[in-house]
């Protein structure tokens, strides 16, 4: 899948696909975006000290990047898995300018988040295990997977992947989460939090980032199993 390096207006790097006309993160600012959807709606607001992260779309990697930034200060240890059907090249990981926006010593991190193997956890440090997932959601069975605390739901928009936004996907991520645990998705769609709803989240509207009105985000009742 052909893409092209852009910047976005908080400086940080972003990725277009000129054949879905789309881009990875937003164009108002992708850290930005990544880190009030994500790290502030998402990890910050899961209260466990051990937090198992399920991912759809590694993409650029940002999203494991900052929380792994986040857990540096939090303490948290973090088992975060992701799953992508097209990984980005090396030569486009090498060109991505997010190590330059963080401090100095994390500056190799971002590197080896793409270099950790596919389909094994690789424990990154002795707070952050990784498991990267190669493959497509849609086919992906998880049921061996256990149980996660919080789902990062960032797939493209409906418009552009429709096929990753249907109920059957909604309903299948609903039963890996433990009991209150969280959903979070940069999509504020109507038929989106209808779907939610309909799998068995009680779902919240909340201020989007920059440049976006409002987000998702859903909880499975703590009474669920």
């Amino acid at each position: 899948m052909k893409t092209i390096l852009e910047k976005t207006d908080d400086g940080s790097h972003t990725l277009f696909v000129p054949e879905l006309k789309e881009h990875y993160h937003s164009v108002n600012g992708a850290v930005q975006e990544s880190r009030h959807v994500y790290i502030e709606a998402g990890v910050r607001a899961c209260e466990k000290d051990t937090v198992r992260i399920f991912e759809v779309g590694f993409g650029t990697g940002l999203n494991a990047l900052l929380t792994y930034l986040d857990a540096l200060d939090s303490r948290k240890n973090i088992y975060y898995s992701s799953i992508e059907l097209f990984p980005i090249s090396l030569q486009l990981v090498n060109s991505l300018n997010y190590p330059s926006l963080f401090s100095s010593e994390q500056k190799t991190v971002f590197k080896d988040l793409h270099l950790c193997a596919w389909d094994q956890q690789v424990d990154v440090t002795d707070f952050f295990h990784l498991k990267k997932i190669q493959g497509s959601l849609l086919e992906y069975d998880l049921d061996g997977e256990g149980l996660f605390d919080v789902v990062f739901y960032d797939a493209f928009a409906p418009d552009k992947q429709p096929e990753m936004w249907k109920q059957s996907i909604f309903t299948k991520l609903f039963k890996t989460l433990s009991p209150g645990g969280i959903f979070v998705t940069y999509c504020a769609k109507g038929v989106v939090r209808r779907m939610l709803q309909k799998s068995g989240f009680e779902v919240e509207r909340l201020a989007g980032p920059p440049g976006k009105r409002e987000m998702l985000r859903a909880r499975k009742p703590v009474g669920e199993c």
